[in-house]
């Protein structure tokens, strides 16, 4: 506060320095011109005169010449005098000056500066970032450098997909708000914080991330991501026809080339919709779970969450989906995880060993699989 007093003070003192002369009134120069020594000159020629010192003739020679050189020096005098300018106009300029532009000047910074900036001391302007350390070094930085300035929003865009990624949902969801209120709505962060809210509930759709998702089709009903858990929400929820068709027009609607397209399609077939156009596909065909495992860790971890570990969770609570087990088991084994696909083929003739119809319906399956039923 004391610096910004200090410079204001400066400012001050320099406009009122370079102003001051437009608020005086000029003076009349009368002394030391040619004109008040020609005069001086013809005085002391009749002093001179009276003294004697000089003739009449030589004193009328002398007065011609100093009247002739009195003459042009006031003629010269009469072109050459400047316009005095009007004072009350020279004073309303240096008010001008003075007030108007700090008002303006102030005006400008607050629209366009950044008034609530904090200080941004030398040390950490020099420091640079070193790319090889740890992530969490990285974002422990950054996090140091919100608690200092928590409205800002680049800031918190740039934190919060890391730490969902980090598998930290509970301040993942806390970051994705912040950027929302300090760097503006949006449908990706919407559909981001529906996500993260996913992640703190196990991968479940739940009524708030359910909530964002909404939020983000009012802001982009093109948004993929919101309208992909939309569908899985409504497959958590048991309505697979609701699913199925928020997929196909997702599919419908897609370029060739989107990325997200084979983790809608594996949703497809995942609840039995067949593909656009109504041609069907078998549950969980092994080029869609093949294909998880050439994608990038982020997005074959959410197809694996999304084609397997919640089909699983499903089960465990809903044990008398035969097709369930049976689509479970031969992801497991096309994925080339077998104990799993033996432990889930165990919980799957415990589910339904008490019901003799549907275990048979499960051997059958079983042997088709090439499993001894």
């Amino acid at each position: 506060m004391t610096l910004w007093f200090v410079f204001a003070l400066m400012t001050v003192a320099a406009i009122f320095a370079v102003l001051w002369p437009l608020s005086r009134r000029g003076r009349a120069d009368t002394g030391g011109s040619e004109v008040v020594v020609y005069r001086d000159q013809l005085a002391e020629i009749d002093r001179d005169m009276a003294a004697g010192i000089i003739g009449a003739a030589e004193a009328d020679a002398a007065r011609v010449e100093i009247s002739r050189r009195l003459l042009a020096a006031a003629d010269q005098r009469g072109r050459e005098t400047p316009v005095q300018g009007s004072l009350n106009l020279r004073r309303a300029a240096a008010i001008v000056g003075l007030v108007g532009l700090p008002v303006i000047a102030s005006g400008f910074y607050l629209a366009l500066g950044s008034p609530r900036l904090g200080d941004f001391p030398l040390a950490e302007r020099s420091r640079v970032a070193d790319a090889n350390q740890p992530l969490a070094n990285l974002v422990a930085q950054v996090e140091a450098h919100l608690e200092k300035n928590p409205t800002d929003g680049r800031g918190w865009t740039v934190l919060a997909p890391v730490l969902s990624r980090l598998g930290r949902y509970d301040d993942a969801v806390r970051a994705y708000r912040n950027a929302i209120t300090y760097a503006g709505d949006s449908a990706d962060r919407r559909a981001d914080l529906g996500e993260a809210l996913m992640g703190t509930a196990g991968g479940v759709v739940t009524a708030d991330a359910k909530a964002e998702f909404e939020r983000a089709i009012a802001l982009n009903g093109d948004d993929a991501k919101a309208n992909y858990f939309l569908g899985l929400a409504a497959e958590q929820d048991g309505r697979k026809a609701d699913a199925a068709a928020l997929w196909q027009k997702m599919l419908a609607k897609a370029p060739a080339d989107a990325p997200w397209r084979p983790l809608v399609q594996a949703a497809l077939v995942r609840v039995g919709g067949g593909a656009p156009g109504g041609v069907s596909a078998p549950a969980l065909p092994d080029s869609a779970v093949a294909a998880a495992r050439d994608m990038s860790e982020a997005d074959r971890g959410t197809m694996i969450k999304g084609m397997v570990d919640r089909l699983a969770t499903r089960l465990k609570s809903n044990g008398d989906d035969v097709e369930g087990w049976l689509r479970l088991v031969r992801a497991y084994l096309v994925m080339g995880e077998r104990d799993k696909a033996m432990s889930a083929l165990a919980d799957a003739r415990q589910a339904v060993g008490n019901d003799a119809d549907r275990l048979r319906q499960l051997n059958e399956g079983l042997k088709n699989l090439g499993l001894d039923g």
